[in-house]
């Protein structure tokens, strides 16, 4: 989403290290920029307006300019304000002390709620949380049989009460079900319009009123721009939310509306939507985001990601066989299948400091594309291919092309790539074994330490 944001700030930044000395005339020309970028970004201009103000305010005086790389202080002034903008802080939910916490959420028609609410159950199921998904949406066709869908795929109870039009009824028989369940979350899904209307809001305040939830979460389409702080600003002076849950983030909107809402409503956005996929959902740190938006990527975000990724029995089977000098096909074919669970490679390479501006989104889309081929054409070998590809033939290869909509050049590529990585890997094979003999613990303990 902030790719072209991001872009424009790192461009800004080449031009600050380019002075030695930073001037009042530097410092409004970068602001200049700055401000412009973040118009067209699609932020609110009041909030522009004072974040320029707050930087200026701190970039320009006696310690930065006669300092020894005063651009890299502008750019640490610029973040710090940046990391303010955005929330300071990750702010997580507020959980009830006593009996099961409540999360309401709200937000207009085609903001993502229900998926949201079974991306946060699972999310909380993963923290050891017992959630139940309440069904509160009694005017969207098939809202109900969404949110148990998805209350299936994540394995998370849903009351849903089809054919009841009145959302208190339902609250109060959640009760009983919240019981049964032994439930310490009610995330309730409610209902939403294409445009906020006033029997919308006072139907939510009679539920507010009914369920006194602890938390309130509005969902907001990140597409949205300017309209989600007119839409968040209405809720909040209806409902008093407490935090904001920003969808599609991971799309080519402009990003305006996650750097205008904490601004502008005065609460936190709390969680971020990612992409489609039901685990495409994680907190929202600002200190993070704000790396990502000025291009200095996010490799704890990354460090976090790997780590849920990375099966630690395969990663034990690996690391003997790699002390065995033994690589087949089939390891490339689980090494492969690891990294897809980072998610795209496109958001991986965001994360990274820099790469964004200096990788070219076309050679990310080829090598999107090799990955798929790559796993394509092993898993239209046979396991004796895979373990042994020398008896890959002129037939075999034809056969394996065919099956994967590939050609032969592609899988010829790939052998001999692979070829390289069983050289490497037998090299690394006995670089362990010359450790052992020579008293070190080898890599094993390299790797604990």
């Amino acid at each position: 989403m902030f790719d072209s944001l991001s872009g424009k700030f790192q461009d800004i930044f080449k031009n600050l290290k380019g002075h030695g000395k930073i001037s009042d005339s530097n410092v409004s020309d970068a602001l200049r920029e700055v401000r412009m970028s973040l118009l067209e970004a699609d932020v609110n201009f009041r909030v522009v307006k004072d974040f320029i103000n707050r930087v200026k305010e701190k970039a320009i005086g006696e310690k930065v300019i006669q300092s020894i790389q005063p651009g890299q202080q502008i750019i640490k002034v610029i973040k710090d304000e940046m990391v303010e903008l955005l929330g300071s802080e990750h702010s997580g939910l507020q959980m009830a002390q006593k009996g099961p916490t409540v999360i309401m959420m709200v937000g207009l028609h085609g903001s993502g709620k229900t998926t949201s609410s079974g991306k946060l159950a699972k999310l909380l199921k993963k923290q050891g949380r017992r959630p139940l998904l309440v069904a509160a949406d009694v005017y969207r066709p098939a809202a109900m049989d969404q949110l148990a869908t998805l209350g299936e795929q994540v394995e998370v109870p849903v009351h849903v009460m089809k054919g009841e039009t009145d959302v208190l009824k339902i609250a109060r028989k959640a009760g009983k079900v919240v019981e049964e369940n032994s439930a310490d979350v009610v995330i309730y899904d409610t209902a939403g319009r294409l445009q906020i209307d006033e029997n919308l809001v006072q139907e939510l305040v009679r539920l507010k009123k009914d369920i006194q939830p602890d938390e309130i979460l509005l969902v907001l389409d990140a597409a949205t721009g300017q309209e989600a702080v007119s839409v968040a600003t209405h809720f909040n002076d209806a409902l008093g939310i407490t935090g904001c849950i920003l969808t599609k983030l991971d799309g080519d909107a402009r990003g305006g509306a996650a750097l205008s809402m904490k601004a502008v409503t005065g609460t936190p956005i709390k969680f971020a939507g990612t992409g489609e996929k039901l685990d495409a959902f994680e907190p929202f740190h600002p200190d993070r985001v704000a790396s990502r938006i000025l291009g200095m990527g996010d490799v704890v975000s990354l460090v976090e990601k790997a780590a849920e990724a990375v099966d630690e029995e395969q990663a034990k089977k690996m690391e003997e066989k790699m002390r065995k000098g033994v690589f087949t096909m089939e390891d490339f074919l689980e090494q492969l299948r690891q990294m897809k669970k980072l998610g795209s490679l496109e958001s991986v390479v965001g994360m990274l400091p820099g790469a964004a501006n200096n990788v070219q989104q076309r050679d990310i889309d080829k090598a999107e594309r090799d990955l798929k081929h790559m796993e394509a054409m092993i898993c239209s070998m046979t396991p004796q291919e895979r373990r042994n590809p020398q008896i890959l033939n002129a037939r075999r290869r034809q056969r394996i092309a065919k099956g994967s909509g590939t050609t032969v050049a592609k899988l010829n590529n790939m052998l001999k790539e692979f070829a390289q990585m069983q050289k490497m890997m037998k090299q690394m094979g006995k670089f362990q074994k010359m450790m052992t003999k020579m008293g070190g613990k080898g890599m094993p303990g390299m790797m604990k330490r």
